[in-house]
């Protein structure tokens, strides 16, 4: 059984230089791969929209930036569960919805590594979830992180996917890339 797809936070807001330097400009077009492939098998799909309560954020419903983009939209009947924290599992009706439908296995990309895709990773697998991670469908930013609590320069955007990646696979998740799940 292919499972659920889930597309995290998939939106225009990302976009903004205010996320810093950003890894894998590939990402949506390989979650665009795994939606087709998805739809042609009629397996269900999840689209997770952020709608963030900072005010100044492009992620903010007043700055206009929270489209998703317009390669991974969701077509009519795909549900889209709008979420202000980072788990897409708090807030929203995906957990109850997935067990509704007999989901146990979810696959799981979007933005951004090491924060909302983490901690909805995490937490489909502490709710009992089968989860792959699929890491070329998914980015990371430099971002604006306050490193005042410790020495030494700042990681690359790749560095911290990678890290993320790293704590999530085989604890959370298998990771995997977009071809190993098409194939």
């Amino acid at each position: 059984m292919l499972g659920a797809l889930i597309l995290i936070d998939m939106q225009e807001g990302f976009d903004d230089p205010f996320w810093g330097t950003r890894n894998n400009p590939d990402a949506e077009a390989n979650a665009a791969r795994l939606l087709t492939h998805w739809r042609a098998q009629s397996a269900p799909v999840f689209h997770i929209q952020h709608l963030s309560t900072t005010p100044g954020s492009p992620l903010n419903p007043d700055g206009g930036l929270v489209a998703l983009k317009s390669m991974v939209s969701p077509r009519d009947g795909e549900p889209v569960l709008t979420k202000d924290v980072n788990s897409a599992f708090i807030g929203t009706d995906l957990e109850k919805t997935l067990r509704k439908q007999g989901i146990e296995k979810v696959t799981i990309c979007g933005l951004t590594t090491p924060h909302c895709v983490s901690t909805s990773t995490r937490m489909a697998a502490n709710l009992g979830f089968d989860v792959t991670l699929v890491h070329d469908a998914c980015a990371a930013f430099t971002g604006n992180a306050d490193l005042s609590w410790r020495e030494g320069p700042a990681v690359t955007a790749d560095e911290i996917h990678i890290a993320a990646l790293d704590q999530l696979n085989g604890e959370f998740a298998k990771v995997v890339a977009t071809d190993q799940v098409l194939a």
